[in-house]
C-alpha cells in the first residue's frame, strides 16, 4: 500500500515519525480523562459492545485500546504508511479494523457507528466541514460524534501553543463550532514523561526546532506538562 487516500492533508508530527508520536501517545493523559469523558458525553459506562469509528486513527494506538475495552472498532487514516502500521497493530484483534480512507469519505454505511472520535485529527474548524457531513452519516441516531483538540486558552502547553502559533485564534475556532451546532468540553490533562529525552524528542516533534530549544533552555528539568484539551462534541 503507497497511495494515500485522496485529499489526505499531511500531519507534521505522525507523519514525520511514528516512533516519537507513539512516546506521545503513551504520555499524554495516563489518567484517562479523555476517555472518561468521552464514555460520560456519549451516555455510556463501558465501551463493551459499541461501535466505534477512529478518524484519522494514525498507527491503531487508540483502535486497539478501545477493542481491549469491548469495542467494535473502525479506524480510517489516509496515509498509506500509517494504515500499514495500524494492521500489525490490531492483527490477531477480530472486534478492529483498519482501512484506507479519509474523513469526507469514509466509506462507511449509513448509521454504522454509535460513536465517532477524531483525536487532533483533520477537524480543526473551518475547512473540515465535509468531515462533518460524513459524520453525520454514519453516527446512528442518538449517537455521539467527539472531536479532540487542543485548548489555546489555557494551561502550559496552550500558553507555547499560542507562542508558536500566534496566528491561531482560539475565539474563532469556538465560533467555527458553535455555528455547526456542537458543544464544547474543556478538559484538563498532563503529559508525564518517563525521561527527559522522551520529552525533548516529542517537544522537536511539535515545534520548530528554535521554539522547542527555546522551552528546553527556560525549562531545564521538566518532564512534565499541564495540557488544557478541548473537546467539541454533537449529538445526532
Amino acid at each position: 500500500m503507497t497511495t494515500d487516500a485522496p485529499g489526505a492533508i499531511p500531519s507534521p508530527n505522525i507523519w514525520t515519525d511514528p516512533a516519537v508520536y507513539e512516546v506521545h501517545n503513551l504520555a499524554l493523559d495516563r489518567a484517562g480523562v479523555i476517555e472518561a469523558t468521552i464514555l460520560r458525553l456519549a451516555g455510556l459506562d463501558t465501551w463493551a459492545g459499541v461501535d466505534v469509528l477512529e478518524v484519522g486513527c494514525g498507527t491503531g494506538f487508540h483502535v486497539a485500546s478501545l477493542a481491549r475495552a469491548g469495542a467494535r472498532v473502525v479506524g480510517i487514516e489516509p496515509h498509506a504508511p500509517l494504515v500499514e502500521l495500524a494492521a500489525q497493530r490490531i492483527s490477531g484483534m477480530p472486534s478492529a479494523s483498519v482501512r484506507l480512507a479519509g474523513a469526507a469519505a469514509t466509506g462507511l454505511p449509513d448509521g454504522r457507528v454509535d460513536v465517532a472520535l477524531a483525536r487532533w485529527a483533520y477537524f480543526f474548524g473551518p475547512g473540515c466541514e465535509p468531515g462533518l457531513v460524513e459524520l453525520a452519516r454514519v453516527v446512528r441516531p442518538g449517537g455521539v460524534a467527539v472531536v479532540v483538540d487542543n485548548d489555546a486558552t489555557r494551561s502550559t502547553f496552550g500558553s507555547w501553543f499560542s507562542l508558536a502559533w500566534p496566528d491561531y485564534d482560539p475565539a474563532a475556532v469556538q465560533r467555527f463550532w458553535r455555528r455547526q451546532g456542537w458543544h464544547r468540553e474543556s478538559v484538563q490533562v498532563a503529559w508525564r514523561f518517563t525521561s527527559r529525552p522522551d520529552f525533548e524528542a516529542v517537544l522537536r516533534l511539535e515545534f520548530e526546532r528554535g521554539f522547542a530549544e527555546a522551552l528546553f533552555a527556560a525549562e531545564p528539568t521538566r518532564t512534565t506538562v499541564d495540557y488544557a484539551v478541548n473537546l467539541w462534541w454533537r449529538r445526532f
